[in-house]
């Protein structure tokens, strides 16, 4: 099924940041759904099958090792590529969030300047088939 026109969902409530991420992946035909509340993230996961989660480890509005849980927990869900960021100072953060399953994590400097080179290289190295 060719339906999923690269749709990444993007757990950031920082507005500039969330701009900054769309302004990286829309030129590249990524489609991008923001998730603003806890909720949301199965929900939306399960509406839209996206291709990869962009995941804020740091974010205040949303609980990220919760939102970890609701998509790694989810048989439905779980092959979803997550690609997370932190400060990279937190290394509980960084170990509970590669326990929890999170594909990729990095730097948030890091994320900041190569995003899409990340998702890219996050996506690619993911087996092929779909359910």
């Amino acid at each position: 099924m060719d339906n999923e026109k690269k749709a990444v969902l993007v757990a950031v409530s920082d507005i500039f940041f969330y701009t900054k991420i769309r302004d990286a992946l829309l030129p590249k035909g990524y489609v991008l759904e923001r998730i603003r509340t806890q909720d949301e993230v199965p929900a939306k996961a399960a509406s839209l099958h996206p291709t990869a989660m962009i995941l804020n480890m740091n974010d205040e509005t949303l609980d990220a090792f919760k939102a970890l849980e609701q998509m790694k927990g989810d048989a439905s869900l779980n092959t979803i590529p997550i690609l997370a960021f932190a400060n990279h100072e937190e290394v509980e953060t960084w170990r509970r969030a590669r326990e929890l399953g999170v594909n990729k994590i990095v730097s948030r400097n890091e994320f900041s300047s190569r995003m899409r080179d990340l998702l890219e290289d996050m996506l690619s190295s993911q087996p092929s088939s779909k359910s």
